[in-house]
């Protein structure tokens, strides 16, 4: 006997108590809230051999992306797989899936998850688990395609349909499909208002599009949604932070770190990556941003050893420069190095993207501006490989811009920024950026056009 979910999805308990905290679980999980672990541990204290709550347990430490729920991760995994006799076939291409995450080999535990998909679309836990896969690995195409092919399976009755939408509207703004993205993303928060990701790639389009206003209020409308009683409300109040940034309001962007991005000492990876990009944008800027960077770094520091997800060691490696531990960025640095002679996923991101990337924030430190800028400027077009969104990546466009500016090398800076001024005429801060050059390249006419722009679109 089996019993099936609100979407008809097998499951080989036969306990409905598990079954419903499970649901409860995904809804909380799907939607960020807090506390998807605890409900989970619920389920299993109904039924210890629930395979797919174990399943569900070990998801929430693979997507973690910390080397610290790793011990987890394992002890959940080892519990599914002792049940495994018990379990149906899609059940069992989450364990493998698994598996294949605990070793390493993040693409093929996604092109698993993908592959359970096919057989049972309505899937919504192997759909979270892959799309949040497909982020790590910036795989963008499959953000959007992979949940494509499973909306035919769903409609406006299905439970969780809006969540789906609003998987697919990120995958839309990550290709730039702007128009879409939008349109579905607010059609999932009609749908279901308490929906962080579907209004998170609205804000995303608003990013992208230099939409700095819209975006503003955009969020602020929405904060009562989004903010209370969730994991992901730190990333939101990052883009809206993002947003005063651009306005040039660095001092709201700065009370917006103190007060929601970072408003205390945390080891939670996810949330120090957003603190880190927030603090070395406003840096580029020329902005003091005072003992921020030592509390930040002092949590780092601990897990510099790990070199566990390249895209978290990016960051790490910001904060060690910025706060001048040269010491604790050798040893990141040698760490990553180690890591590229081995194999599975990351090994292969640290090598190809993360590592010399790390190893132009070095420079960028060391005020070599001409190595930091010509490093990234040979990695940048294959940057996604190492994960995260356009909007995070645009770090590595930015330090560039600023790289060339302090380099002497205003040609290239003038070239990127127009670029940036294509994809953003709206964006006073990247007039800014462009008087700097022209005035380097002492074309002072062009350099006053450029300020009477960018004076005009922050007024």
């Amino acid at each position: 006997m089996s019993l099936r979910d609100l979407r008809d999805v097998s499951y080989s308990t036969t306990n409905r108590a598990a079954l419903d905290k499970f649901e409860s679980a995904a809804e909380l999980l799907h939607g960020y809230y807090n506390d998807p672990l605890a409900e989970i541990d619920a389920a299993l204290t109904e039924d210890p051999e629930f395979v797919m709550g174990h399943c569900f347990r070990a998801g929430l430490m693979a997507i973690s992306t910390e080397k610290a729920a790793e011990p987890e991760l394992r002890h959940s995994l080892d519990a599914a797989e002792a049940y495994a006799d018990r379990a149906n076939e899609r059940e069992r291409g989450h364990i493998a899936a698994l598996r294949a995450w605990l070793d390493g080999d993040i693409e093929r535990a996604v092109e698993q998850y993908g592959a359970v998909l096919i057989d049972h679309p309505r899937d919504a836990f192997a759909l979270q688990m892959a799309h949040l896969g497909d982020f790590l690995l910036g795989q963008s195409s499959l953000l959007r395609d992979r949940v494509a092919r499973v909306l035919p399976d769903w409609d406006e009755n299905t439970p969780g349909f809006g969540y789906v939408l609003g998987m697919h509207a990120f995958g839309l703004e990550e290709m730039g499909d702007y128009a879409r993205a939008e349109d579905r993303g607010r059609q999932a928060v009609s749908m279901k208002a308490r929906d962080p990701w579907a209004i998170h790639a609205v804000a995303h389009v608003m990013e992208m599009q230099g939409r700095t206003g819209e975006g503003i209020t955009w969020l602020n409308d929405r904060a009562d949604d989004w903010a209370p009683d969730n994991g992901f409300a730190y990333h939101n109040w990052w883009h809206l932070a993002l947003y005063h940034l651009e306005q040039g309001e660095t001092d709201r962007a700065l009370a917006l770190y103190d007060s929601a991005v970072r408003p205390e000492p945390s080891e939670i990876v996810m949330e120090m990556v957003d603190a880190s990009a927030l603090l070395w944008r406003l840096c580029l800027r020329g902005i003091d941003v005072g003992n921020r960077w030592h509390e930040l770094a002092d949590c780092y520091e601990p897990m510099v050893e790990d070199a566990f997800y390249v895209f978290n060691d990016f960051h790490a490696m910001m904060a060690f420069v910025a706060d001048g531990r040269r010491d604790a960025a050798k040893k990141l640095l040698a760490a990553l190095d180690r890591r590229v002679s081995e194999g599975g996923t990351n090994a292969y991101m640290t090598r190809y993207v993360g590592l010399p990337l790390c190893q132009a924030l070095a420079a960028f430190g060391e005020a070599e501006f001409e190595t930091a800028a010509y490093t990234l400027m040979r990695i940048r077009p294959n940057a996604h490989r190492f994960g995260g969104s356009h909007a995070q990546r645009d770090v590595l466009t930015l330090t560039l811009i600023e790289a060339a500016l302090r380099g002497g090398q205003p040609r290239l800076a003038r070239a990127l920024l127009a670029e940036r001024t294509s994809l953003k005429p709206d964006s006073a801060f990247a007039w800014r950026l462009t008087a700097r050059a022209l005035s380097q390249l002492q074309d002072n006419a062009g350099a006053e056009q450029a300020l009477s722009r960018a004076g005009k679109l922050a007024a």
